[in-house]
């Protein structure tokens, strides 16, 4: 009999997340949004942009907490991490759209933050793990070819 999938144990994989890194970026990005946003005339936007790139790093945080109790759980499950997940979103998403409603029109740039960040820690988490395994298909294959 197979497991259902919300009760399979949760599996995860060696995620490279550097804090530290996203960080500065996201530093860098709200001084770019400010001064555009300043020279546009509404410097707001860029502070708005940089408080929803702060959202987004704080959430990035709480979920690699999350993640890192829930596996060292004995029988961590897929249904609790996605729960946790679902619930942080919500509140997150509130909370954007609750600044961008009370603050518009500058106060969308908090929305804006948010979707950028995502971006963001989806390339910086993806490209040093796509770059690491074209690295062992080159060296596997390189192995494969070899005349003895």
């Amino acid at each position: 009999m197979t497991t259902p999938a919300q009760d399979a144990p949760l599996v995860l994989p060696s995620v490279v997340f550097q804090p530290i890194r996203l960080l500065l970026i996201c530093i860098a990005l709200t001084g770019v949004a400010t001064a555009v946003a300043a020279f546009v005339g509404c410097w707001p936007f860029g502070a708005y942009f940089g408080l929803g790139l702060a959202l987004g790093l704080g959430n990035a945080m709480l979920i690699r907490r999350s993640a890192l109790k829930i596996t060292a759980e004995d029988h961590p499950l897929k249904k609790k991490m996605a729960l946790n997940s679902a619930s942080r979103l919500l509140v997150i998403s509130a909370i954007g759209l609750g600044i961008a409603y009370l603050f518009r029109p500058a106060g969308l740039g908090t929305l804006f933050g948010l979707a950028l960040f995502e971006v963001v820690l989806v390339m910086t988490t993806t490209l040093p793990v796509v770059k690491k395994l074209r690295a062992q298909a080159s060296e596997s294959g390189a192995e494969g070819t070899g005349n003895d």
